[in-house]
């Protein structure tokens, strides 16, 4: 018989385990696990902590001050929690907040439905679906800035391919149909796009919580002849709804910092139709320079999706419990 312990291969297991970086710093430095376990990784929280940690609290502080960026010499007074009394009884600051929810409420929704549609239909595995599948996930590995102008063009009146579809569908003339410049169409326009853009990620979390149902509770559910409107509503959304919550959690965190399709699009306009708050702090913060008053609006943006994201987890724990 052959000894498993001595064999070729046993050894050679053994040699590349000895060879790994963390057994060769254990082997030069005599450290134990836990120190080698730190050693690799206290240069990236170092890092981490230097990039998030150190410029949340130096916004936290500025935010009790009148500092402003583009005067660095004048003195820097301390105003208290004026920044912030200013801020929530601001008419402007709470339009944007409602500006915002709007887009995140309509995003959300239609890239739920758009993209637990498309898993849907993908997880049924037809002929060609890998291709599909594919095809589908393009928009999403584009660049915001590519997305932004491509869709910039296609909205043109004159020559944007968008107003002739919608002139062919409505017989509207296309030089009416100004989707950026319209105070009513400007803040569907870019729901349109960013539904476009990020309904592949959605779709991609939900087939994988379409994957992980297993076979055989349908094949119990044919067999108790069960429909396939039963079977939806009974084991496909039940099981997958984890999944569903988490995709809106990550596209409602996302959406409500939206910067980079209305910036491009429409700049915050037509008027203030499309300021979003990240908008609103892009202005206070590089264009008036109120350095102090921005990054009180900043802190109370991060409370405010810090807070919202911890209740929805919670009650993203409690489905996953059932």
């Amino acid at each position: 018989m052959i000894d498993t312990k001595t064999s070729p291969l046993n050894r050679a297991a053994e040699a590349v385990a000895r060879s790994t970086p963390s057994r060769l710093v254990k082997r030069v430095t005599g450290l134990s696990d836990r120190m080698v376990a730190w050693l690799f990784i206290g240069p990236t929280m170092v890092l981490l902590l230097a990039i998030n940690i150190f410029p949340l609290f130096w916004a936290i502080g500025l935010s009790f001050t009148n500092y402003r960026a583009n005067r660095p010499n004048e003195p820097v007074e301390s105003v208290g929690l004026r920044n912030y009394e200013r801020i929530l009884t601001d008419p402007d600051i709470w339009i944007a907040m409602q500006t915002t929810a709007n887009f995140v409420f309509w995003t959300i929704l239609l890239q739920t439905v758009i993209g637990f549609g498309l898993a849907y239909l993908i997880d049924r595995k037809f002929r060609g679906h890998a291709f599909w599948t594919t095809i589908i996930l393009v928009p999403m590995m584009l660049s915001p800035a590519v997305v932004g102008n491509f869709w910039r063009f296609l909205y043109e009146p004159q020559i944007g391919l968008f107003a002739y579809a919608v002139s062919f569908v409505s017989g509207i003339p296309p030089t009416e149909i100004e989707m950026l410049s319209n105070v009513s169409l400007a803040p569907w326009s870019i729901i349109i796009v960013d539904t476009w853009m990020w309904s592949p990620y959605v779709m991609l979390i939900c087939l994988a919580g379409l994957r992980s149902i297993p076979d055989y509770i349908y094949e119990a559910a044919e067999v108790d002849r069960a429909s396939p409107i039963r079977q939806f509503l009974s084991i496909t959304l039940p099981m997958a709804l984890p999944f569903i919550m988490l995709a809106i959690l990550f596209r409602g965190i996302e959406n409500f910092k939206m910067f980079d399709m209305v910036n491009l699009l429409t700049g915050g306009g037509p008027g203030s139709t499309t300021e979003v708050a990240s908008i609103t702090l892009k202005r206070e913060a590089f264009e008036k320079w109120r350095t102090g008053y921005s990054s009180a609006f900043a802190i109370i943006l991060f409370v405010a999706v810090f807070g919202l994201a911890n209740i929805y987890v919670k009650a993203l724990n409690r489905v996953k419990q059932r």
